[in-house]
């Protein structure tokens, strides 16, 4: 019986040591209103690409795909077991505008149920839990939906011990997630992970949002139209010279069919093909290695609860459009 923190992997829990070489942040299947035409919805594409990231030496995904969005809950644990590689799924909501209309005025009076229920019970009627929350901000602030999908997510955090993933768009609005999440709501930021950090290189907002606490993924490496890959090093080694190198997370963020590997796309190899050793030029190995090891094993492990708010809300992933 595993005691201690531990991470919640679509096959169980496991020892945060046992988590290896990780992508933090990444898509196995995804879908969106936003990306017409280009799902995430293969099962056997998103196997090659597990085989693909496991040949390249990588060992865990991070799936951040939250509720609503076609997350594959029934197909990841398969996929998990016959990569050998370990999957964390997410429970959560995006911005609005990822949705079909009537799907958030759906599940919003029990969303924070709808949090728990899937982190500590399962993914609609999977058996599949989640081992973490993902949530979104907006461009430079926090519109109403993400405040009120915000203020769900503590609750379901403190319920569960579980770590909160935050999209920021185009990297912008740390600091004001952090105001909300880790002020207001009293979220303890070291259970907050701010995602897309690499899309605006601010380093002055990078160290704010390290002294308070916060880890920092960056992710979505090869997207020319980013300020990612060529501005990277600079970031993290800014970061780490300040002292903050156990708060930073690397992911690829594969969102688009046309990205996998498997498709012609860099995919989740890039990550560990060529973003990493670009990275052990001018940071070192060992540091390398701890931002895709030690660290996500502590940002994603937890001292898992059941849950404290009543749970049950009627609302099965299959009534809104699946998962």
């Amino acid at each position: 019986m595993v005691t201690g923190p531990t991470i919640r992997t679509v096959l169980g829990d496991i020892p945060p040591a046992d988590l290896g070489v990780c992508n933090a942040h990444d898509h196995l299947f995804l879908r969106s209103p936003q990306l017409p035409g280009q799902e995430l919805a293969d099962a056997g594409a998103a196997a090659a690409e597990l085989a693909a990231f496991r040949a390249a030496g990588g060992a865990a995904v991070i799936q951040w795909t939250p509720y609503g969005m076609g997350r594959g809950a029934a197909e990841l644990p398969r996929l998990a077991r016959e990569s050998g590689v370990t999957v964390v799924a997410a429970t959560g909501l995006h911005q609005a505008a990822h949705y079909a209309p009537g799907t958030v005025e759906r599940v919003r009076p029990g969303l924070a149920d709808l949090f728990v229920t899937e982190l500590t019970e399962g993914i609609g009627g999977t058996g599949t839990r989640a081992g973490m929350i993902k949530v979104a901000g907006g461009f430079h602030g926090l519109d109403p939906h993400a405040r009120y999908t915000m203020a769900a997510a503590a609750e379901a955090q403190r319920a569960t011990g579980a770590a909160i993933g935050v999209h920021l768009e185009l990297g912008t609005g740390a600091l004001d997630v952090l105001e909300l999440l880790c002020g207001e709501l009293a979220v303890s930021p070291d259970r907050v992970i701010l995602g897309h950090l690499n899309r605006s290189p601010d380093l002055a907002v990078h160290r704010a949002a390290a002294e308070a606490g916060a880890y920092l993924a960056f992710d979505g490496p090869s997207r020319a139209n980013h300020a990612t890959d060529w501005r990277l090093p600079e970031a993290l080694a800014a970061l780490a010279e300040a002292g903050f190198g156990d708060r930073i997370l690397l992911g690829g963020d594969t969102t688009t069919a046309a990205a996998r590997s498997v498709d012609g796309g860099p995919g989740m190899p890039h990550l560990l093909r060529r973003l990493r050793s670009r990275l052990e030029l001018d940071l070192g190995a060992d540091l390398v290695t701890r931002f895709l090891t030690d660290n996500p094993a502590r940002a994603f492990a937890a001292e898992w609860g059941r849950g404290g708010s009543e749970v049950g809300t009627g609302v099965e992933e299959g009534a809104v459009g699946g998962g």
